[in-house]
């Protein structure tokens, strides 16, 4: 797929994920300040998928699955901690250590 195409398609998906937030304000499913975190986290999830496109077709110059895995990963993260400091900024602080902890342990395990 290329690289064009690619992003066009994560505009849309974004797009999507604006309207799923919307959708779940408006249901009172979730409240106005967690709007942002819960963005966070389905962008996250939309990068990991983008990963797992990159991985199965490398480009030979271009960001490689694994960057843009640890990139999702830290979207992620970022939103729950956000959410989850509303508990306790411990959570949060221990929820970013616990991610960067994990890629740091795949970045040293992987193989080139």
């Amino acid at each position: 797929m290329a690289e064009s195409k690619r992003q066009l398609l994560s505009i849309g998906v974004f797009f999507i994920i604006i309207v799923v937030v919307i959708l779940l304000v408006a249901a009172n499913v979730i409240s106005w300040w967690l709007v942002v975190p819960v963005i966070l986290i389905l962008a996250g999830v939309w990068t990991l998928a983008l990963a797992a496109m990159r991985n199965s077709s490398p480009q030979k110059y271009g960001r490689g699955a694994f960057s843009t895995l640890s990139f999702g990963l830290l979207l992620i993260a970022v939103g729950g901690a956000w959410y989850l400091f509303t508990y306790s900024w411990l959570y949060s602080l221990a929820l970013i250590l616990l991610v960067l902890a994990a890629i740091a342990i795949a970045a040293a395990l992987k193989r080139n």
